[in-house]
């Protein structure tokens, strides 16, 4: 029976546990500039200090105009390299593998003079009405994701997550709700997808694996549920993907399709299902803050890696508490060994 202290090995990367601290965006690139900063250094590197597994850098975009807000992070150029290996070797140097979440708002790109999107249909009536993009910069789109694969990799990253959830841009184009075209990526809309998987497959190692982030329901009328994710997981994965990190909604207001349950580990079963269904890892994420429930999860096989998000915003040690409240030894560096001696 696994535990959620137990080393996990997925290709070349063996991570020490199986907490995930997951991508959660700062909005704190004060210049603007898409270059993580002194407080992106403090906030990631305190997290591998606390003893965290994995660590996924959050949502990084491939061009400026697909930030949520410009105060966000980007691998768009290469300049923008060597501040993302800074954080990296930090993490490195306490024990935490890395990752990094590379995406596009899309639709959702709140500060883009003018956003893009599969179809010419806006978020909410706060949001701005989105271009559609033609076929051929559907084609460029890739390419832009293709070289900021090339980047994250030349930074020291471990492993590659593709941001296909929470209604942004992959997800745009696989949701029958945003993606109205008649085009290729009409007719067929899991091939942007598909195609972003495969330009990560051409530039990283076969050694290292490529995590995809989904929304596994969209809780609107008219939107995909379970099943219909369960088919395009299965594709994503003949694509090239390894692993799936389950998250859900994003593509619409929530509220009109039935809302998600506010009870603790409530996208759990998500998760579990497409671990079943296709045979592939997984990450579960969604309220798992409480240690004895993460460690429940991992012992009853429904995930193979446990995300906190709001438990380590809170408290960046959360997984050095979460090894104590469950019996084990610390986790932090030799330096505060003294707090742990009776």
């Amino acid at each position: 029976m696994p535990t959620l202290f137990e080393p996990f090995t997925i290709k070349n990367l063996t991570l020490r546990n199986r907490v995930v601290m997951p991508p959660m965006c700062q909005y704190s690139v004060t210049a603007k500039d898409g270059k993580p900063n002194d407080w992106h250094f403090v906030h990631y590197t305190s997290r591998a200090v606390g003893g965290a597994g994995l660590i996924i850098i959050e949502m990084t975009d491939v061009e400026p105009d697909g930030r949520i807000t410009d105060y966000d992070l980007g691998l768009w150029s290469d300049d923008q390299v060597p501040a993302f290996r800074r954080v990296i070797d930090a993490c490195h140097a306490y024990g935490s593998k890395v990752a990094i979440q590379i995406g596009h708002a899309g639709r959702k790109a709140e500060d883009a003079p003018t956003p893009v999107a599969p179809s010419p249909i806006r978020f909410s009536d706060r949001y701005k009405v989105p271009r559609e993009l033609t076929t051929e910069e559907v084609r460029n789109m890739v390419a832009k994701f293709e070289a900021a694969f090339r980047r994250a990799l030349e930074a020291g990253v471990d492993a590659i997550e593709i941001h296909g959830a929470h209604g942004y841009l992959i997800h745009q184009f696989h949701s029958p709700l945003t993606n109205r075209r008649t085009d290729e990526y009409g007719q067929d809309r899991l091939l942007f997808g598909v195609e972003v998987i495969e330009a990560a497959r051409r530039v990283l190692p076969e050694s290292m694996p490529i995590f995809m982030r989904i929304s596994a329901v969209e809780y609107v009328d008219g939107g995909y549920g379970l099943e219909q994710s369960v088919e395009f997981c299965r594709r994503y994965r003949e694509a090239g993907v390894d692993l799936f990190h389950v998250s859900s909604g994003g593509e619409g207001p929530i509220g009109s399709g039935g809302t998600p349950g506010a009870e603790p580990g409530y996208q759990v079963e998500y998760a579990h299902t497409i671990r079943r269904a296709l045979g592939v890892p997984v990450i579960a994420v969604g309220k798992l803050q409480d240690p004895r429930l993460a460690n429940r999860v991992i012992e009853e096989e429904k995930a193979d890696l446990v995300a906190v998000g709001r438990g380590m915003l809170r408290n960046p040690y959360w997984a050095n508490e979460a090894s104590l409240t469950l019996g084990g030894s610390p986790l932090t560096p030799k330096a505060y060994e003294r707090a742990y001696r009776l």
